[in-house]
């Protein structure tokens, strides 16, 4: 098994630290700018986004980062922990910056599509390999704030993505919104190759099987579920899924008996591990969609547009960028456990403030409830992965940091289906999408249906944070992690008086 072994990683870890939040700084800006800027790209590449048959246009072009980014992220967690992280995470940023450099100049629809997708391989070989370098280089008492500032370039990223949105688009148009990936691109490039270590690399083997099932199975459920938020439930939608459903125990009998499996399945018996994984997932899918729905009870039922109705959130985001750092040094005093569900619990607060807004409440509550949120997601965040990664091996780094990174991306990708179908459900599909836009405003009895249809899916939300939150406490005890037996090496670091070959980038 080929494992990083870095000698002195206190010399990399602040360049490590540096380089993996400019990389989830970048993924995040690129997402909500693009969810900004749709109309203005649809205009700009000639396609009407309010005409029915252009709705797979639309979805695939929110939802196929996601989905090629979901299928991809293990497999690529895995081969890092083969072929290098570093290695692997700086190809991630090279490919990023070329799919941003193609999408900017997509001349249609269906290339823009295409190039986001160059774009989404580069995301999954940076969001698979960030988590294991920062396990690589920091300590088990130092992860819990490295993951934190991790969530200020997520909060960040949001928050300029928001702000650019509109500007970029209205003065310089949408092209630039993935020009503007470019130069970040390349500083992280040259910063990686000149700053990060480079380790040497080891012979060991691959599970094609393994890759081939999950692949599969990832590539029918996601493309089931985003089939059935555009069509509806037809019989060839309802079968991508069910037989996505059906690989999954296929997938997990190959694994068991893979003599070196792409993911290792009986580490998931270890409670910590599979129950924080689990909260993971259900937090992703319980909260991300309350975004999508508030942005829509905004936009549809208060008259807003794509802009205002995202800078309430802002404020949000703001005091999640203070907080993931700060609450980062607190886990290892009070726990992950014990921080992580606190976090759920601010979350699911701020989900049941949201679902009492009627069709006149008061706008200043939004700023004031998405505060919650914002400490909720400063507090889960950091502590849930300190717990996950704190039970890798060195040897799985990258297996179990994509495996986390896949959980959080299905979950996103879920809860906006699960938002669009919800909204969906109360009026016209057609309808919901121009409300998702910004395009359309909704009045009289079809708005307050669709206000009671938004309460419920809030409703759920919550019921998904609760599980999230239940699961999360049940995990136990989480104090091994800062326990590390005397004269065991730091992962990463090799035992006194040991030579590794390493050569630094040029």
């Amino acid at each position: 098994m080929a494992v990083d072994r870095i000698p002195h990683p206190d010399r990399y870890k602040w360049t490590v630290l540096i380089n993996t939040t400019m990389g989830v700084f970048m993924a995040m800006m690129n997402m909500s700018v693009v969810i900004i800027s749709l109309p203005a790209i649809f205009r700009g590449i000639h396609v009407n986004p309010l005409q029915p048959s252009n709705i797979g246009l639309l979805l695939w072009l929110l939802m196929g980062y996601m989905v090629v980014t979901a299928v991809l992220v293990v497999t690529f967690g895995r081969v890092g922990d083969i072929l290098g992280r570093v290695k692997m995470y700086n190809a991630g940023f090279a490919v990023f910056t070329v799919g941003s450099a193609l999408s900017g100049f997509a001349p249609t629809a269906e290339t823009l599509i295409a190039a986001r997708a160059v774009q989404a391989i580069g995301g999954a070989l940076v969001f698979a390999n960030s988590g294991a370098l920062i396990a690589t280089v920091f300590p088990p008492e130092g992860r819990a704030r490295a993951f934190g500032f991790l969530v200020l370039g997520w909060s960040v990223g949001a928050i300029l993505g928001i702000l650019l949105g509109g500007v970029i688009t209205t003065e310089l148009g949408w092209r630039y919104i993935f020009f503007i990936n470019i130069p970040i691109g390349i500083v992280a490039v040259a910063l990686g190759a000149k700053r990060l270590p480079r380790t040497e690399r080891r012979r060991t083997g691959f599970d094609p099987v393994g890759f081939i099932l999950f692949s599969s199975l990832l590539t029918l459920l996601c493309y089931g579920m985003i089939e059935l938020a555009v069509y509806g439930t037809t019989a060839l939608n309802v079968a991508y899924v069910v037989l996505g459903l059906a690989l999954v125990p296929v997938f997990a009998w190959a694994e068991l008996r893979a003599r070196e499996p792409m993911l290792e399945l009986r580490s998931l018996k270890n409670r910590l591990l599979g129950f924080s994984l689990i909260a993971g997932l259900l937090q992703a899918l319980g909260y991300l969609s309350v975004i999508f729905l508030l942005t829509m009870y905004l936009q549809g039922i208060r008259g807003l547009s794509p802009l205002n109705a995202s800078l309430l959130l802002v404020p949000g985001y703001l005091l999640g960028a203070v907080a993931g750092p700060t609450m980062g040094r607190y886990v290892n005093r009070y726990g992950a456990r014990a921080i992580a569900t606190g976090g759920i619990g601010l979350m699911g607060a701020a989900v049941l403030c949201y679902s009492a807004l009627g069709v006149n409440s008061w706008l200043g509550w939004i700023p004031m409830i998405s505060l919650l949120g914002g400490v909720g997601s400063g507090m889960f965040y950091p502590a849930n992965n300190t717990a996950i990664m704190s039970q890798a091996t060195p040897q799985s780094f990258g297996a179990i940091s994509g495996l986390r990174a896949t959980l959080a991306n299905i979950g996103m990708l879920l809860s906006l289906v699960l938002s669009l179908t919800i909204a969906s459900a109360s009026i016209p599909k057609a309808l919901a999408y121009q409300v998702f836009l910004g395009t359309t405003n909704l009045v009289g009895g079809i708005g307050a249906d669709f206000l009671t249809g938004l309460h419920a899916a809030l409703w759920g939300s919550a019921g998904i944070l609760l599980v999230a939150a239940i699961l999360s406490w049940s995990r136990g005890r989480d104090h091994a992690e800062s326990s590390q037996p005397a004269g065991e090496p730091h992962p990463g670091r090799e035992p006194s008086g040991a030579t590794t070959s390493v050569a630094r980038g040029p």
